[in-house]
């Protein structure tokens, strides 16, 4: 019996969080869970893949044109049945995005139970948690488990110690480190090395591979186009190790000499 799953990702932009993120929503889905996903960064692409390439009305777009908020109006279904929403951005130059995820996230919590009843409930956030709006869905209860996305350069793991800092003082459990590949020397080993040194596991390492990139300029997830592929099975994997979680802890981040270290070792 699985128990439900509310957790958010976090890593420096561009490391593939999104992708990620919409992989295993679909895995899940596959798999006969109810999943919702919610997209909390501006640029409003962490469900396109499981909408085949369509950009829906995000919460801040709708709240901006004065339309009244609803489920059938914010919540939109997805490959094999996922909730998709978008928190969406504020216009350009003008706003905060992090003040924007606080709230939409309050109005959605007014609209819609899904953000708590879903068998697995993914916010996809930017950032690296130094804006206090980036981290809304952890301090408004929503989120009970975090995931880091790295690869094995310095600037993606230099964010994630910056992560584990942010989750340190909210208390919030870190569930594991995934590696999204950037195919850089010794990437596995500097991974497992810094997951361990802040006191988590790798979870997934999720190898370099041009399908990703393919069946998103498709607009698809990896496992609804290309569902035999070695890499539609990583995903398959961190679906079942996000699922089958038992151990998460609280992280205590590296100093950055020994974060320098740990790279050049």
């Amino acid at each position: 019996m699985y128990q439900t799953r509310r957790i958010a990702i976090y890593g420096k932009g561009g490391i593939g969080k999104s992708s990620t993120a919409s992989n295993v929503a679909a895995a899940c889905a596959d798999d006969g869970h109810s999943v919702t996903i919610i997209g909390c960064d501006p640029k409003s692409d962490s469900s396109i893949t499981l909408l085949n390439g369509r950009r829906i009305p995000t919460v801040l777009d709708l709240i901006r044109r004065g339309v009244k908020l609803s489920p059938e109006n914010v919540i939109h279904e997805g490959y094999k049945g996922v909730k998709c929403i978008e928190v969406g951005g504020p216009e350009p130059g003008v706003g905060c995005a992090g003040r924007g995820i606080i709230v939409a996230v309050t109005e959605l919590q007014k609209i819609t139970t899904a953000l708590t009843e879903s068998d697995l409930v993914i916010y996809d956030v930017p950032g690296d948690i130094v804006c206090g709006g980036f981290v809304a869905p952890i301090r408004k209860g929503l989120v009970s488990e975090a995931y880091i996305i790295s690869s094995g350069e310095y600037m993606p793991i230099y964010a994630a110690n910056n992560i584990c800092k942010g989750l340190l003082k909210l208390k919030m459990p870190l569930s594991g480190v995934i590696c999204n590949s950037r195919n850089v020397p010794r990437e596995e080993e500097i991974i497992i090395e810094f997951a361990g040194s802040i006191g988590s596991e790798l979870v997934a390492f999720i190898p370099k591979d041009d399908i990703v990139q393919d069946c998103e300029r498709r607009g698809f997830s990896v496992l609804e186009k290309a569902p035999d592929s070695a890499i539609a099975d990583v995903y398959r994997k961190l679906a079942k190790a996000v699922m089958d979680c038992e151990h998460s802890a609280i992280p205590a981040p590296m100093e950055d000499d020994d974060l320098r270290k740990l790279l050049n070792m």
